[in-house]
């Protein structure tokens, strides 16, 4: 074998898991500007500095810096009561709780949202592009969304658990904060 042929078929496959995640149907379209969905939610005029002191050091760096939470540290991992799951910042209700399936990822997943009150974008941190979500209030981040998850949707919403307030059934949901 020629020793050009052997390095050109080395870079097609490295390339490879770039090249097949490129060519995917995506979940949100490819701009870079955040869609949101048809139901109105009336974005916060709030600079993200303005949450610190609302949040714990952890939550802020999850929500505003976009960082992530280490897999399987969060509580919310192993809630499965009937309730519901709000934004950690503002209150803005995200899930539903019957929509919360256990993944195996470490992180909460949910097969969707509320509809409306999240917004996307394209993440290219890791190189291979990713579809991130945002809460559609605050803008805090929350996590990534993937087409590998459960039937009918095959949506896996994979969200950092310090982002979220889980409210069980029969509680009061905290008025919305801005």
């Amino acid at each position: 074998m020629k020793r050009r042929t052997f390095l050109q078929g080395s870079a097609v496959l490295a390339a490879w898991p770039l090249i097949a995640a490129c060519s995917r149907q995506s979940i949100s379209d490819t701009q870079t500007k955040m869609k949101i969905d048809p139901v109105t939610v009336t974005p916060l005029d709030k600079p993200h500095e303005a949450w610190r002191s609302l949040l714990s050091p952890e939550a802020y760096r999850v929500l505003f810096e976009e960082d992530t939470e280490q897999p399987g540290s969060s509580p919310l991992n192993d809630e499965y009561r009937e309730g519901i799951y709000l934004c950690a910042a503002c209150y803005l209700p995200l899930f539903e709780s019957q929509h919360k399936y256990a993944s195996g990822t470490g992180w909460p997943s949910f097969t969707q949202p509320i509809a409306g009150h999240i917004a996307t974008k394209r993440d290219f941190k890791l190189i291979m592009p990713r579809t991130e979500y945002h809460c559609a209030r605050c803008g805090g981040h929350q996590g990534h969304v993937f087409n590998d998850g459960p039937p009918p949707r095959g949506e896996r919403w994979c969200n950092n658990g310090l982002a979220l307030k889980f409210v069980p059934k029969g509680e009061t949901i905290p008025e919305l904060r801005g």
